[in-house]
């Protein structure tokens, strides 16, 4: 592995490189989140302001007649032919700008109407910062919220004519044309404010420069600000006084109504920086060199500790989203490419969702930080004296050892159930209990036997937290809406759900009142709840409850309990009897000082006192909590709280209009704490496009009251 000489331990001390490279890589990803939802902003102001005109125009064309003999007075058009081109191009080309489609024509069709105006009718600011915004986007094009992104990479490798030139071009442009255009906006802004200074002079400056919208600044700050311009110092924090500046100058009553677009295009030049020949250029060119090493893993020192995390389920994922601002190695192990969103597993099951809606691919998570590698691989075991990570044929070293691996099912002794009850952990779960539960209406649809028929149309959960709360409300809205008049022979609205609880409620783990509300809720929707009933036996055509009752059924689903991975046996570890790992209060592994366990795979007391519970946002919080004890060490600081679990609530939905929601000091039923859950669940996805795909799919089914994924894959083992 090849590292930079540059980076030594004896010419930064941990303070400066911690501390430097968090504040950066913290830049960057403030900056990364932000400008695509700016990037859509802008281009919707712009064009709103460009449609507004040519609405305006079709509503008195006589004067849009007029206009055009001087706003486009082009020799070779008439002016009623000039007016329609240009009431087309007020008109369309905006739809396109705010959609992201053409985006480069659509800005340079638009930018050209307003140069033409600018040069032959009224010089005037406004066509100026217009003309200056949509420039940019013909050369960069739009950002990640447009069609022109969603559909470059096929395009790019399609086989239409001139796709593939056409593409080279557009990334031609975006990489080294773009910057040119932030280079060349310096230099008209610090021209227009040395004008505005005195310093230089021009004849009609207000053709080419918007001098009228800096009258009123003084000339010294008109001078700093320009040569920090020229240089390309400070880039953001200058656009960032400039728009400070635009905006007082509008609060003093001078041109009020030029503020929104200098401030728009000053927002671009603070997200995308300073362009070529700068100094922040040279800046961060020296960062990337010897603070952030995020061109590849194999540029990163060797000598920066290496962290191994084990699962990228929530708390892997979020403690290396937290690690990989800090000078470390990371590796990051999973047995699958890909993190998924187990909350909504369910969905999958009950033909809702599809798999690719809940899970998003790791290794695009991390593609911006060279620090992070990400492994496929299953762990086997874990060699704590050699500090070795063993997964297949493989081994990796290590300095801290992060184990995040979750749980999977328990049967509390009884493994001799799970193939008649299957769980859901997986996405092979999901997708399998899909077609266990699907099949059961076609097999019913095929028979001929009444008994059999009433087998197959009786479905039972056994377990009811959320998980059992969850798919029995979903598949009873499944039965009675989502396959309503798709049977000839059966009535799927006269299935049986059954939800069988050994406990004396259901959704323990909530208060009582709301553990009535959701259990009114099922029973509104025809579940039969079985309270105190404790299942003794499983098999492929019934279940036994208590020492003699007898539920004939061919599907069975299990929400009855989890069992920890097996991680403390790999350390030998001291665990409980559902294999949760001992840990300390900093939530390192009992016995060593460098492993450490979260999420499901640990057997903390952090919340006063009392275990933490098996929930995402407590994976979330422990992760964190983890990269944040690293940190501390790495800046050897001792002074590092214990682990507290603060609770954030927890939800449970019962079919499409009703939830519970209990947040300690508010507790929240019905149609209101069901419009909660969905938007927590859609605001926790990773990736923008699983938030907009599972909504999509949401509006649908409820609108409707169909689901899309009624596919039966793998093979029927039955008849």
């Amino acid at each position: 592995m090849t590292t930079n000489p540059v980076l030594t331990e004896e010419r930064y001390s941990p303070f400066v490189r911690v501390t430097m490279r968090i504040w950066v890589k913290s830049y960057r990803s403030i900056i990364a989140l932000i400008s695509p939802i700016f990037d859509f902003l802008v281009r919707l102001l712009v064009a709103q302001a460009i449609f507004r005109s040519g609405i305006v125009k079709i509503g008195d064309w006589d004067t849009a007649i007029d206009l055009a003999r001087f706003e486009y007075p082009v020799s070779w058009m008439a002016p009623e032919t000039a007016a329609i081109v240009g009431v087309l191009i007020e008109v369309i080309a905006p739809l396109l700008l705010i959609f992201g489609l053409f985006t480069r024509g659509a800005a340079l069709a638009i930018l050209l109407l307003l140069a033409v105006s600018q040069i032959e009718y009224v010089a005037i600011d406004l066509n100026l910062w217009l003309i200056a915004i949509l420039g940019w986007y013909v050369l960069r094009g739009a950002g990640g919220f447009s069609v022109d992104r969603a559909v470059a990479g096929g395009l790019g490798g399609s086989a239409l004519p001139l796709a593939q030139p056409f593409m080279r071009l557009c990334r031609l442009l975006t990489e080294y044309v773009a910057p040119a255009w932030l280079l060349l906006l310096r230099i008209w802004l610090a021209v227009t404010l040395l004008i505005v200074a005195g310093v230089y002079e021009m004849a009609r400056p207000e053709l080419l420069l918007p001098i009228q919208s800096f009258i009123g600044v003084g000339s010294g700050l008109a001078i700093l600000l320009a040569v920090a311009l020229i240089i390309g110092l400070f880039i953001p924090v200058t656009a960032l006084a400039m728009i400070f500046l635009t905006s007082a100058l509008a609060a003093m009553g001078l041109h009020p109504d030029l503020t929104l677009f200098p401030m728009l295009l000053l927002g671009l030049m603070l997200i995308f920086g300073a362009g070529y020949l700068s100094v922040d250029g040279l800046v961060s060119r020296w960062f990337e060199s010897n603070i952030l090493f995020d061109r590849k893993y194999d540029d990163v020192p060797a000598h920066w500790p290496h962290i191994v995390v084990v699962g990228a389920g929530f708390g892997g994922l979020a403690c290396v989203a937290k690690l990989k601002n800090l000078p470390v190695r990371i590796t990051l192990i999973d047995r699958h490419n890909y993190h998924l969103f187990q909350p909504l597993l369910y969905q999958i099951a009950t033909a809702a969702l599809s798999p690719a809606d809940v899970a998003t691919p790791i290794r695009g998570l991390f593609r911006n930080d060279g620090n992070v590698r990400v492994v496929m691989g299953d762990v086997s075991g874990i060699d704590a004296a050699t500090q070795t990570v063993n997964y297949g044929q493989n081994s990796l070293q290590y300095d801290q050892l992060v184990l995040a691996t979750g749980a999977s099912h328990s049967y509390f002794g009884k493994d001799e159930w799970a193939p008649y009850a299957p769980g859901l952990k997986t996405i092979e779960d999901g997708v399998s209990v899909r077609g266990h539960v699907l099949r059961a209406f076609e097999r019913a649809e095929a028979s001929n036997d009444p008994e059999r028929i009433k087998r197959l149309l009786t479905f039972v959960i056994v377990g009811a937290g959320p998980t059992g709360v969850e798919l029995a409300g979903a598949i009873a809205e499944l039965a009675h809406h989502g396959l309503k008049d798709e049977f000839s022979q059966i009535d799927p609205a006269q299935a049986q759900i059954i939800l069988v609880q050994s406990g004396k409620r259901i959704l323990p783990a909530f208060p009582e009142e709301l553990s009535a509300h959701a259990m009114a809720s099922l029973e509104q929707l025809g579940v039969e709840i079985k309270l105190g009933g404790r299942v003794t036996n499983i098999a492929a055509d019934h279940v036994q409850i208590g020492d003699d009752q007898i539920i004939a059924t061919e599907t069975v689903l299990w929400a009855a309990g989890v069992v920890a991975s097996p991680a403390g046996k790999w350390l030998e570890a001291e665990s409980d009897r559902a294999g949760r790992v001992a840990v300390d209060e900093h939530l390192r592994v009992k016995g060593y000082e460098n492993v450490f366990a979260i999420g499901d795979t640990a057997g903390s007391n952090g919340w006063k006192g009392d275990p933490v519970p098996g929930l995402a946002p407590a994976a979330k919080q422990a992760g964190v909590y983890v990269a944040q004890y690293i940190q501390k060490q790495l800046l050897d600081d001792s002074s590092v709280p214990p682990f507290a679990y603060k609770h954030q609530g927890s939800l449970a939905t019962i079919g499409r209009k009703s939830a519970v929601a209990d947040f300690g000091f508010v507790k929240l039923h019905g149609a209101i704490a069901w419009w909660l859950w969905g938007a927590v669940h859609v605001g926790f996805l990773s990736g923008m496009r699983n938030r907009i795909s599972v909504l999509i799919n949401w509006i649908w089914s409820y609108f409707t009251l169909q689901v899309g994924i009624r596919l039966i894959t793998g093979k029927d083992s039955g008849a």
